[in-house]
């Protein structure tokens, strides 16, 4: 049976509450619902594999052109056929972040160099990550904001890496799936695409339109060569018809997503307060989650309460008394208090 490193295994734990899987805490659009359940009606026809439909309404909403978008069957999809279609040898990730860039590596016998983010230093990225932009290096990882920190990196700081990365001819990939969630402007990397080939921006439906079990990402790059390589090296048909009608759907509903990111900017900063007085230590985050320090056995503690959080010692860079909790709706977010002040005091 294969290790599950990820949160949101409610198959093994039916029947909690799931804290340990980032979701629009509104839940899926009912628009995205009618939508992925009339193209039922359809499934005797193979999907799109040229995904035309959606590519020109992620262009659209992203404000680049249809050339540049390539769909997947989830954003863990695209980190594989990236992978594959780049073969890097040497790569820089964070440490922590995100398991799957590390596995999708891996699968290419890539070596892996890590930037360790320090407790000292609050997670944070600093400048000094600049120094380890070398030549050898073919490949370059970030998570924005990062996972499972929640912790956006400086613009100035993510500026310099992609023109040191340009300058030594090293592609930069930036995984911005969890961006939507944050209010603060000008933090997104797409409107350096045109002017940086060698970037990759990763995104996916996955989180801001609560669509996990439809898996359905996309990719963006000016590089239209080496995103003709990755459609070589993707099965056809990848994107099912459900969930390309959904993701077209999804688009439209921007004053659900408006409405979503206002509430969880208000419920997060309550959160935290909360959370800091129950006496843990809670970073400054800025998606649909936080993440903290608090006692060792925590996770299982909750979940013999029917509450299931994320616990982060299996992240590389951490160890025991990490945790994440998504944001929920408030009477949710008022249930896991009142575990942790029942397990904690």
């Amino acid at each position: 049976m294969p290790n599950l490193i990820h949160g949101g295994d409610v198959y093994r734990h039916p029947d909690v509450l799931d804290f340990s899987s980032n979701m629009n805490p509104f839940g899926t659009p009912e628009a995205v619902i009618r939508a992925a359940s009339e193209a039922l009606s359809s499934i005797r026809n193979y999907p799109d594999p040229l995904c035309d439909e959606l590519a020109n309404a992620i262009a659209n909403h992203e404000h680049t052109d249809p050339s540049h978008v390539i769909c997947g069957n989830g954003a863990a999809e695209l980190l594989f056929i990236y992978a594959a279609a780049h073969r890097p040898k040497r790569a820089l990730l964070l440490a922590p972040t995100f398991a799957e860039y590390e596995q999708a590596l891996k699968s290419v016998n890539c070596h892996i160099d890590f930037y360790l983010l320090k407790k000292e230093h609050g997670f944070d990225i600093r400048e000094d990550l600049t120094d380890r932009l070398n030549p050898d290096l073919d490949l370059v990882v970030l998570c924005n904001p990062n996972n499972p920190t929640g912790l956006l990196a400086d613009p100035e700081i993510l500026l310099e890496v992609l023109r040191i990365c340009r300058l030594n001819k090293i592609r930069l990939l930036v995984d911005e799936c969890f961006l939507d969630f944050c209010v603060e402007e000008n933090r997104s990397l797409i409107p350096y695409l045109n002017r940086f080939p060698n970037l990759f921006i990763l995104k996916a439906f996955t989180k801001s339109y609560a669509m996990a079990g439809l898996r359905l990402g996309y990719g963006l790059c000016s590089d239209t060569a080496f995103l003709e390589q990755m459609h070589a090296g993707m099965q056809p048909w990848n994107v099912s018809l459900p969930a390309q009608k959904a993701g077209v759907a999804a688009l439209k509903e921007q004053k659900y997503l408006e409405r979503a990111v206002a509430y969880i900017t208000k419920e997060r900063t309550w959160m935290k307060d909360e959370l800091q007085k129950c006496g843990l230590n809670v970073y400054d985050g800025r998606a649909d989650y936080l993440f903290f320090q608090g006692p060792k056995g925590l996770a299982q503690s909750l979940l013999e309460k029917g509450i299931l959080i994320r616990d982060c010692s299996n992240y590389r860079g951490l160890d025991e008394g990490y945790y994440r909790i998504a944001i929920r709706l408030h009477e949710e977010n008022m249930k896991l208090l009142a575990g942790l002040l029942e397990v904690i005091t």
